[in-house]
């Protein structure tokens, strides 16, 4: 069943990637007490993830902060070291990064797909949402192939 407006974060590991090294964070605890802008993709360093999803959520990061979030995540079925490469490779530096290794998260919201036919086997589909202490309260969940509603752009206009 997937994850809906109203409902929790899932009691699952993630893996903050921090300059010290990988952190082992639980996403429902890491999420409560604050508004955060989390989104999804198939794969860091995947064409649409690294042209426009990750350097939309960079380009607007003021402005969703100005909008009240207090932190803008990423997540993708990717250890904690390619993670963290690939924001670094991006520069950004108002990003923190949950890698999503085992698809632990994506399997538990309900929004895995399978890259089997690409080589990439169980990944988390394209998404964003906002959780607020913990709650979902925004869900934009892309169609296959699509880059639209999962942008930071539209989170902005929902905002």
């Amino acid at each position: 069943m997937t994850i809906s407006v109203g409902d929790k974060v899932p009691e699952v590991n993630m893996v903050k990637a921090t300059a010290e090294g990988p952190q082992p964070v639980k996403a429902s605890e890491y999420f409560a007490g604050k508004k955060v802008a989390l989104f999804s993709v198939p794969g860091a360093f995947t064409p649409t993830c690294s042209a426009k999803h990750l350097p939309g959520f960079v380009e607007k990061a003021a402005d969703l902060k100005a909008k009240g979030v207090d932190e803008i995540v990423g997540t993708a079925v990717n250890d904690a070291f390619v993670m963290g490469a690939w924001n670094e490779a991006a520069g950004s530096s108002d990003i923190t990064m949950l890698a999503d290794g085992n698809g632990e998260f994506v399997e538990a919201v309900g929004l895995t797909m399978d890259g089997s036919d690409f080589g990439m086997g169980k990944r988390g589909q394209r998404f964003s949402m906002v959780i607020e202490d913990g709650t979902v309260t925004q869900l934009n969940v892309e169609e296959p192939g699509d880059f639209k509603v999962s942008s930071a752009e539209h989170m902005l206009g929902q905002m």
